[in-house]
């Protein structure tokens, strides 16, 4: 389901249903949740997709870790079982991955499925085949590059979106100069980031007096003589056609265009770097060695109509594997969210091309985690069992949430997948397309995903919920095996804190803080200074001024933590 969000600032909407932009755009005061948003950036940055994924897995672990605090089990044996829960999810995961890299045909198919799978829950759904289609040819030109910067994506409204199209070669969305050539064959292509402006006095502030006209007109004529030498430069450069990120003012696209050179001004930074890596230059500024400069080549520069609005063409560039999507459709709105879908699979297609190993999808590679950590469970003893079957707990919610999403009966959907997985049918997931619902097998209907983005998914959520409440050092907490110091004014009191001061002494802890001056924030307190106690000399020492947190036990914080975090992301889930 898309969301429509509106910037309060600028008014700017965005429609989408990407969980990282979502989560980009929402203002958290939360530190604990903020981790929750830098996890989905990281998977969008590394992986492309499984943003909501990560996010939702995360929030059910700090959910189950919450119900084990509140049942008196410790962060630190919540964590380890976490860990440990992890290690087996993974080694599971791993077993199940299948490598067709060695299959050409195989190994195509697996990347049409997974751009299909990675469609399916986007804008471009509707279209999945066709975007999968393009998605996948264009990522196969790279020839095992994962450098998504080749793929070039130009937005043009108007049509329908099954009207987009790959283009082989690059398109510039700008315009030729006036009078210039508008076709060029075997370009020599300089790409440059210089003022081609008339050469002012650039000094801030400077002012030039002259007596008469005829000064004037010779100030003139020494800046346009200037502006000529320089363009000479340029044209020693044995070129055809010269490219400018910034303008290009009447005098020199004349002198160019009397050359025979076409001159493209005002290339933005995005396009002119992407224009000077396909086409094998590099981006000059300044011009007094023409044999210091490499120059960028193609076989063929022209003009193309898209919609309503000229580009400019580069086919046959230096990188071979360099091509344009074209995109159309309705509105700028769906325009955007259309480019955020297709850079997805293109970025999950790119990474499984490095780490060729797939896996399944459908709610299929949670369950056989799932499965392989509450096995893991059993050979654990004393309370980190139950942090170990919590972990599979979490790990079976993303099926039960996908069901929920399909509107279908979650829990019987998952139970009977549940039995099929544990009767050894490792490869049956969620079938939502039939109505109803109901189980299948998913690699018969290609619902694949791939191997490296489940193991992000996995591995970040499970950091992200053990950075969220694992306690600090025990010299930034006010307590002493979860008992807080806690006391009314700056001056301690020994009387009032008789067990504290026993336990220091005799189970020898070398420091205990001491907290004092407190603030109230909401159900925190922080403090302004502390003092410590010492076990070599048995006294009390006043410490530098300090910010603490929290006047009562380190459980009590926690829960009131995690309680916040588990409300705010159930409350902002992008599903």
């Amino acid at each position: 389901m898309d969301k429509i969000l509106q910037s309060a600032s600028t008014g700017e909407i965005i429609v989408t249903n990407d969980g990282a932009t979502i989560l980009k755009s929402i203002a958290l005061d939360n530190a604990a949740a903020k981790v929750l948003v830098n996890i989905s950036k990281v998977q969008d940055d590394e992986v492309g997709d499984g943003t909501t994924s990560v996010t939702v897995l995360a929030a059910e672990l700090l959910r189950e870790a919450e119900k084990l605090v509140d049942k008196k089990i410790h962060p630190q044996t919540i964590i380890e079982g976490y860990r440990i829960a992890s290690h087996a999810a993974l080694a599971a995961l791993e077993k199940s991955a299948v490598d067709h890299s060695s299959n050409s045909e195989a190994f195509k198919k697996d990347l049409l499925a997974i751009a299909r799978t990675t469609l399916s829950s986007k804008v471009l759904s509707q279209d999945r085949n066709y975007f999968a289609e393009l998605a996948c040819d264009a990522v196969l030109r790279m020839k095992g590059s994962s450098d998504l910067s080749h793929i070039q994506i130009i937005k043009k409204a108007g049509g329908k979106l099954d009207d987009s199209y790959l283009d082989e070669g690059f398109i510039l969305d700008k315009r030729i100069g006036v009078n210039q050539p508008k076709r060029l064959e075997r370009a020599k292509i300089l790409v440059a980031n210089t003022a081609m402006d008339t050469d002012k006095v650039k000094i801030f502030g400077a002012r030039v007096k002259v007596g008469s006209t005829g000064k004037l007109a010779e100030l003139e004529k020494a800046e346009k003589d200037k502006m000529k030498a320089k363009v000479e430069k340029i044209k020693a450069h044995g070129i055809n056609c010269f490219i400018n990120r910034q303008l290009i003012y009447n005098w020199p696209e004349q002198l160019f265009a009397d050359a025979g050179i076409m001159s493209i001004e005002h290339a933005d930074f995005d396009g002119i770097e992407r224009l000077a890596l396909v086409t094998g230059g590099d981006i000059t500024s300044t011009f007094d060695h023409p044999d210091q400069v490499k120059l960028g080549h193609c076989d063929l520069i022209e003009e193309v109509i898209i919609g309503e609005d000229t580009l400019i063409k580069f086919s046959g560039v230096a990188a071979g594997q360099a091509c344009t999507i074209v995109l159309r459709g309705a509105t700028e709105q769906l325009l955007d969210e259309a480019e955020r879908s297709l850079h997805d699979a293109l970025a999950v297609l790119s990474q499984t091309v490095k780490e060729p190993r797939t896996t399944l999808g459908g709610g299929c590679a949670e369950m056989l985690m799932a499965k392989a950590v509450e096995g893991a469970a059993m050979k654990v003893d004393g309370k980190k069992q139950i942090a170990v079957g919590a972990f599979a707990v979490a790990l079976r919610q993303l099926p039960m949430i996908l069901a929920d999403n399909a509107g279908y009966d979650s829990s019987e959907l998952v139970a009977k997948l549940r039995t099929a997985i544990y009767d050894g049918m490792t490869t049956y997931g969620l079938d939502l397309l039939t109505p109803g619902g109901g189980i299948a097998d998913m690699r018969e209907l290609g619902v694949i995903e791939s191997y490296k983005l489940k193991r992000a998914v996995v591995s970040s959520a499970s950091e992200a919920a053990e950075v969220s409440f694992s306690p600090p050092p025990k010299h930034l907490r006010g307590e002493t095996n979860e008992t807080a110091v806690v006391v009314e004014s700056g001056q301690y009191n020994p009387e009032r804190t008789p067990e504290a001061r026993e336990m220091i002494v005799t189970e020898g802890i070398e420091e205990f803080l001491y907290c004092g001056g407190t603030q109230k924030l909401g159900n925190t307190c922080l403090y302004q200074y502390h003092r410590s106690y010492c076990s070599d000399n048995h006294e009390w020492q006043d410490v530098q001024e300090v910010s603490l947190i929290s006047a009562v036990s380190w459980t009590q914080y926690l829960r009131h933590q995690l309680q916040a975090i588990s409300a705010r992301v159930r409350n902002t889930s992008p599903l």
